[in-house]
């Protein structure tokens, strides 16, 4: 499965109002946070309780959860008129330009 066919496929399960207008977009940059922040606690409990051994079965959750933030990131795109192939393809664009720079490491989008 590619990305866009994932995008496409993750559209027929959207059941929420205000779809491609603002309401659209707040309700899945809000679901997107949720889910990951899902995953931070998950970790944070694995830092907590279980001495930071990441088990087969937490490995599964967070798997899980990724499920869920990928779903979040296909509507994002949706709600702004852009296919996840592109947005995956300029990022790698951008990527590869600050590593030739040696600016990987960092903070900021300038750099």
């Amino acid at each position: 499965m590619t990305l866009d066919e994932y995008q496409m496929q993750a559209a027929t399960t959207a059941i929420y109002s205000g779809r491609e207008q603002l309401p659209g977009l707040v309700y899945c940059a809000l679901g997107l946070g949720g889910e990951s922040g899902e995953i931070d606690q998950l970790l944070k409990r694995v830092l907590r309780d279980h001495q930071g051994v990441v088990s087969d079965a937490l490995r599964a959750r967070i798997a899980d959860e990724l499920g869920d933030v990928l779903w979040y990131v296909a509507r994002l795109a949706n709600e702004i008129g852009r296919n996840l192939s592109e947005i995956a393809a300029a990022n790698l664009d951008k990527l590869a330009r600050r590593e030739l720079q040696g600016k990987l490491q960092g903070e900021g989008g300038d750099r």
